[in-house]
């Protein structure tokens, strides 16, 4: 008989246990329970810009959900207006509000953002980049790398992706 025990053993007998008994159901919500399965399974969820499951014909997934993390892709700006009225301000805003919107898809909140890499077309527009970014995060923002690039796909004046952890509801 091995007598050797991981966390994840404990956890899983443990869960059984309390099952068995009825009690997991009054102890802990069932959205938790899913997650926490899936979690432990290693399920890789692929959700769309909807927050639906991801077709094969997909190539770019805008959010993934592992092991109680969320990654969301690069989002651009991709702003339709005249490029005269394009402002880093605006461009951030519209990229922000993206990012809010994937990571609360895969079940976080702009406080479980973990890391941030943003990516500008031109390193001058920090200034108003950062000034728009700081009102998204008032309590202090995540880990973040800021790079200027060449340019960006849409004619994006930046880029951001992100890392958030999932958080319970």
């Amino acid at each position: 008989m091995n007598l050797t025990f991981t966390r994840r053993a404990f956890a899983t007998r443990f869960a059984s246990v309390l099952s068995a008994l009825g009690v997991t159901a009054a102890v802990l919500p069932n959205r938790a329970l899913a997650q926490s399965a899936a979690a432990q399974d290693g399920e890789i969820r692929k959700l769309n810009s909807d927050g639906k499951p991801g077709g094969e014909k997909d190539v770019i997934m805008p959010v993934i959900v592992h092991r109680g993390l969320i990654y969301v892709a690069g989002q651009g700006a991709h702003d339709t207006r005249d490029s005269k009225e394009w402002t880093i301000e605006s461009h951030t805003s519209m990229v922000m509000d993206k990012i809010k919107k994937h990571v609360e898809i895969g079940g976080g909140t702009m406080a479980s953002i973990l890391q941030l890499n943003v990516f500008l077309v031109k390193i001058e527009h920090w200034d108003g980049m950062h000034k728009v970014f700081s009102t998204y995060f008032p309590h202090g923002g995540p880990a973040r790398t800021t790079v200027a690039v060449a340019a960006l796909p849409g004619d994006s004046l930046v880029e951001i992706n992100c890392i958030a952890a999932v958080t319970a509801k």
